[in-house]
């Protein structure tokens, strides 16, 4: 009978998050560690959303997308709406409208940003939004049975078009610039060392619940499902199993999960603009959920929190070979550890077991006999 975790899971896992959800926001309240550090790991947990997001789609079931940016960031866009709203009179023009509308020479809210005041709502978005366009461009790719490397382009391809829209102007989303100089949540001070600690408590419970989630999911029949779709599509569909229908829900609750990740780094930062909608972004999730170990789920944790904590190391100290670190990290993951940081124990292991066989097995021959 499947579990949810296995013991030794359990504790690593038990162990992890008593740490992020327990012992920083306390060390934080009680100044051992200070604010930036906390809401810089509130970001590093975000990605780590959007990690998870690449690897049910990657690690399960074999759909490597390069535009799991887009949806993070439209996730973005959605609450940045509700916060710049939120300002009210506080910005740089003193008016009710945000200051870039007033920038761009409007005197009346545009219709699209007045249901934006409901918190719930610009939450709602946060979801339908993105699944919405998950669910029609699946359902056109899945129908049209594309997949492989023609799927990462189409992809990446979407997420490129759609950051070249959300430049302009014309979108009323800021264009280049996008959101910033937000101030309130729910009434909460976004600026002040309780809002950002509320703030990473919510991202931590949001990344433990979708872990959680997912997990539950693979050990589901629809995750066997999902991992022979992964295998084997073929056999699959003789099977008598709609392939195309699974992908599609794969990928729409990939696109949720990382919308979700997008919502609550917005605050936390405090900017959204197209650029995160940029393909390396897309990319640097995949290393993360390689550099973790895929098909693990925690492994893409573990990769966005390490390869976060090597970027902001090496772009202070070495800022013009970050990309080559990053190039050259891959490219040793993928040739000496397959199964990222996750399977290295085990490998470690096995590479011993192997080295102790080799001079037993040699003692063993048995010596030939001079005639």
């Amino acid at each position: 009978m499947n579990t949810l975790l296995t013991k030794r899971e359990g504790i690593g896992f038990g162990v992890v998050f008593f740490i992020l959800l327990v012992v920083m926001p306390v060390a934080e309240a009680t100044k051992l560690i200070d604010p930036f550090t906390l809401n810089t790991w509130g970001k590093y947990l975000c990605y780590a959303i959007l990690a998870i997001s690449v690897d049910i789609l990657w690690g399960y079931t074999g759909l490597l997308s390069l535009g799991q940016a887009l949806f993070f960031t439209l996730g973005g866009y959605m609450m940045g709406m509700h916060l710049m709203l939120m300002i009210g009179k506080l910005g740089q023009y003193k008016s009710d409208l945000p200051d870039f509308l007033v920038f761009l020479g409007h005197t009346s809210l545009p219709t699209i940003w007045k249901p934006f005041y409901s918190f719930p709502f610009a939450l709602l978005m946060v979801i339908l939004l993105p699944g919405l366009l998950a669910a029609v461009f699946g359902f056109l790719a899945f129908r049209s049975r594309i997949k492989g490397v023609y799927f990462s382009i189409l992809t990446q391809a979407l997420t490129y078009g759609a950051a070249l829209l959300f430049f302009q102007n014309d979108m009323l989303m800021g264009g280049n610039n996008g959101f910033t100089d937000f101030r309130t949540l729910l009434g909460m001070d976004l600026r002040s060392p309780g809002g950002q600690r509320s703030l990473y408590l919510a991202t931590g419970l949001l990344l433990l619940c979708i872990f959680l989630f997912c997990k539950w999911l693979t050990i589901t029949k629809f995750g066997l499902i999902q991992r022979a779709v992964r295998d084997s599509e073929t056999r699959v569909l003789f099977s008598g199993y709609s392939a195309a229908n699974f992908k599609l829900f794969v990928f729409v609750v990939a696109s949720v999960i990382a919308a979700l990740g997008g919502m609550l780094f917005v605050p936390q930062v405090g900017i959204i603009n197209p650029s995160e909608m940029n393909t390396e972004h897309s990319l640097e999730a995949v290393v993360w959920c390689a550099v973790g170990g895929r098909g693990t789920l925690i492994g893409p944790i573990i990769g966005a929190v390490s390869v976060n904590i090597l970027k902001s190391w090496a772009t202070r100290a070495y800022p013009d070979w970050w990309l080559i670190i990053l190039g050259v990290t891959f490219i040793l993951v993928v040739l000496f550890m397959p199964r990222g940081i996750v399977g290295l124990p085990d490998q470690i292991k096995g590479l011993l077991n192997r080295m102790k066989r080799k001079p037993s097995e040699t003692a063993e021959i048995p010596t030939a006999i001079a005639p």
